[in-house]
């Protein structure tokens, strides 16, 4: 098993399907104790925002907003600073638990040793 996850969301309400499978997979590693970051980039910046998780909504899916709070209680949150940027979306806009890192960051994370990287 790997040291820890990096898990890329890239799809929001755009494509629920596959943005819920992100966090499901997220949670499901935060429960087995792998240190796990989710790293929200395009559309799925706006998941950081309170309420927006709560929109996406998928049949015989956990909520997303459930999934969510799982992955801060036990791992990492981090949005794309041009994601955000683009959608004008500030630190204060936030969740509490959420924070706002650039591409240096995210390649300094996925380049550690025994880290694995998903792209959902």
């Amino acid at each position: 098993m790997a040291d820890s996850l990096v898990i890329e969301v890239v799809a929001g309400p755009d494509a629920p399907e596959r943005c819920n499978q992100a966090f499901t997979v997220a949670a499901a590693a935060c429960a087995a104790g792998v240190p796990v970051e989710v790293w929200l980039n395009g559309e799925a910046a706006w998941l950081a925002v309170p309420g927006r998780a709560a929109g996406l909504v998928l049949e015989e899916a956990a909520p997303l907003t459930e999934l969510l709070e799982i992955v801060l209680e036990a791992g990492q949150v981090r949005v794309c600073t041009q994601a955000a940027a683009r959608r004008s979306i500030d630190p204060a806009d936030l969740i509490e638990g959420v924070t706002i890192a650039g591409a240096a960051a995210y390649l300094e994370r996925i380049l550690r040793e025994g880290t694995r990287t998903l792209v959902y």
